[in-house]
């Protein structure tokens, strides 16, 4: 028996980060949502009591570094399963983009898994199981749109924001997200974007409320330790995107755009300094 499972990007509309906590985490505060970019990942038992995975992307780890092997040992470990299974990935979501690929690809592991051995774990522990192998996980089992608050675990689903392209540009740079943690002051911050106007906003289905409100405050980091990020944004503005902004910690930009007639001349003119642009709507 095979299983299949979806594992859609999410981009952040809004990242707040309210204060650094006593276990060196940060408490923060997003609104996240779903967009039609996935990667897919087809799982089969196996005889033998291991973990195989394979997939078409060379530049990805197959090991204890992949998230999706991480989340097959816990379920594993966790619920005493003595089978294997061999999980194909396969991957279009790019690495270390700011758009939760790995993430993604873990909470799909998480959910498919449940499904192939019949543990008959809720949603909710899955979440649960989620949070130990990231912040952006519990989201991903759940997906929709959601206020993420904590490190990422507590959250609270809400309606999803008026439909529109998102145009997705990655320049040819990793960042690490722990990198980024590590350089911001959360204590200096002084512009904090507006988590209630931007429920407002998507609450009221304006999408221009929504445009207006964009904010993530890890761009302080990012944009500074790779300019070509705030080329990029600055590039997207100019070409005419509705609302733009970086998503997480980078270097990703997405612009959202509500005219289809908009959309080719923001990716062209993309295209000419950045090979990975990607058109998708959000899902709703």
């Amino acid at each position: 028996m095979k299983i299949y499972e979806k594992a859609p990007a999410k981009i952040n509309l809004l990242l707040d980060v309210l204060r650094k906590r006593e276990d060196g985490f940060h408490e923060v505060e997003m609104i996240m949502t779903m967009v039609d970019l996935a990667d897919r990942l087809e799982m089969e038992e196996l005889h033998s009591d291991s973990i195989i995975i394979s997939s078409q992307a060379g530049y990805i780890p197959l090991d204890e570094k992949n998230l999706a092997f991480q989340a097959a040992r816990l379920i594993k470990d966790r619920y005493n399963v003595r089978k294997g299974v061999y999980i194909h990935l396969d991957k279009n979501i790019p690495v270390a983009a700011g758009l939760a690929g790995g993430s993604s690809d873990a909470a799909a592991t998480l959910r498919g898994l449940n499904r192939l051995w019949e543990l008959g774990i809720s949603e909710e522990e899955l979440r649960v199981l989620g949070a130990e192998l990231g912040s952006d996980v519990p989201f991903c089992v759940t997906g929709g749109t959601a206020v993420a608050r904590g490190r990422g675990e507590r959250l609270e689903r809400i309606e999803n924001p008026p439909q529109c392209w998102v145009i997705l540009a990655k320049p040819p740079i990793n960042v690490s997200t722990a990198d980024v943690y590590g350089k911001l002051r959360a204590s200096e911050l002084k512009d904090h974007p507006s988590t209630k106007e931007m429920l407002e906003a998507i609450a009221s289905g304006s999408f221009a409320g929504v445009c207006a409100n964009l904010g993530n405050v890890l761009e302080n980091v990012t944009l500074k330790l790779h300019p070509e990020v705030r080329q990029l944004k600055e590039t997207m503005q100019r070409l005419g995107a509705d609302g733009v902004l970086m998503s997480g910690s980078g270097p990703t930009v997405f612009g959202l755009v509500s005219k289809e007639a908009k959309v080719s001349r923001v990716y062209n003119g993309l295209r000419g300094f950045c090979k990975e642009v990607y058109v998708v709507r959000m899902l709703t």
